[in-house]
């Protein structure tokens, strides 16, 4: 078996609502989706969620260096040869980490495809479903509270809350949904870098009553002084994201002991293979890995589904993305239902696109 052809293809779509972080507020979802073609008759799909804060990349971007620099290289490898085809291209494209996942994702899909297999059976197999955080962006406190309420109706476990704009407002947010909805929900919270050290400290000495899960990067992802700080002077476990791209990365946070816990996201590690590397190097180290995602269609969310739900020390999701965009382009797939994802028993990744969208 031998791939044919690769197709790139552009998706603009767009949010429910403007969604707001730390870093900016994005209104709609400017992605990649790729199909590898085998002369087998089985294809891939992947997909790239391109960030220009986080991964340094843009649609644009990603469009070029999968058709003028990817596609000459794959086309004739045989496609379930993974690690050696990633390699060839680690070896000519240094970054595009969302770039390379699109290829890894459509190359996995084809193996469980090939395997006649759901693809977490293939990467391990660990579990059936995950419970995994719902995003809450930066909105004034009285609508983060209706949308947390909703939520809870919902039936969602846990909520994850976006702050690091307003450290003031931030306490008061969090102290205003605790009074509303109680503590049998989970609370976690996300300042994607957005305070200064000392804001960092303080705000997490006052959110300790609260009962918070774990905070995710509350400093400048290339502080780790600062992230080292924080961590010994406060309570609440910290939880590094943009800080953590690559399998060198992860091993130089624990030898710096910088963190509590790791965010692996598909897109900065460049795909699901390097992704399983880095949750063995911390499972090796003690340190409980989560899933996370960017704002995704169906295809990037189910791949992080299938790598949550295979491997054991992946103990928490945040895999909500594809819930923000104000339509669904892709058919099965992950199903999120009552705080939890899950998927089917279809083989590979278990999706299918409208071949108009192909």
């Amino acid at each position: 078996m031998n791939i044919t052809n690769l197709i790139t293809n552009p998706v603009t779509i767009l949010l429910k609502q403007p969604f707001k972080i730390a870093l900016g507020t994005d209104v709609t979802y400017d992605g990649v989706i790729v199909k590898i073609e085998t002369d087998a008759g089985i294809f891939g799909l992947g997909e790239a969620s391109p960030s220009a804060t986080v991964t340094g990349e843009t649609q644009g971007t990603v469009i070029d260096v999968i058709e003028n620099k990817i596609r000459p290289t794959i086309i004739g490898k045989n496609p379930i040869l993974i690690e050696n085809i990633m390699a060839e291209i680690d070896s000519i494209i240094l970054h595009n980490s969302s770039a390379k996942c699109a290829i890894d994702i459509a190359l996995h899909d084809i193996l469980g495809k090939y395997a006649h297999l759901p693809l977490k059976n293939l990467l391990g197999g660990f579990r059936d479903k995950i419970t995994t955080s719902i995003t809450i962006g930066i909105k004034p406190i009285i609508p983060t509270v209706e949308e947390a309420k909703r939520f809870v109706r919902n039936g969602v476990k846990v909520i994850k809350v976006k702050i690091g704009e307003n450290p003031v407002e931030d306490v008061e947010k969090i102290k205003a949904i605790r009074e509303e909805i109680g503590y049998s929900i989970k609370l976690r919270v996300d300042a994607n870098q957005g305070y200064e050290v000392s804001d960092a400290i303080d705000v997490l000495k006052k959110l300790e009553r609260y009962d918070i899960e774990f905070i995710e990067q509350p400093v400048a992802y290339r502080d780790i002084q600062g992230l080292k700080t924080v961590r010994a002077k406060t309570c609440i476990p910290i939880m590094v994201d943009e800080s953590l791209h690559s399998k060198e990365d992860a091993i130089n946070l624990i030898r710096q002991e910088v963190c509590d816990l790791f965010n692996i996201k598909l897109m900065k590690s460049g795909g699901i293979m390097e992704g399983m590397k880095i949750i063995t190097i911390a499972e090796a180290a003690g340190i409980p890995c989560m899933i996370g995602c960017m704002t995704e269609t169906k295809i990037g969310i189910s791949a992080a589904t299938h790598l949550g739900l295979a491997m054991k020390n992946v103990k928490y999701a945040d895999l909500d993305g594809h819930l923000m965009l104000k339509k669904d382009i892709v058919e099965g797939g992950v199903v999120t239902e009552n705080g939890e994802n899950r998927v089917t028993d279809e083989e590979g990744l278990g999706v299918r696109m409208p071949e108009s969208l192909l």
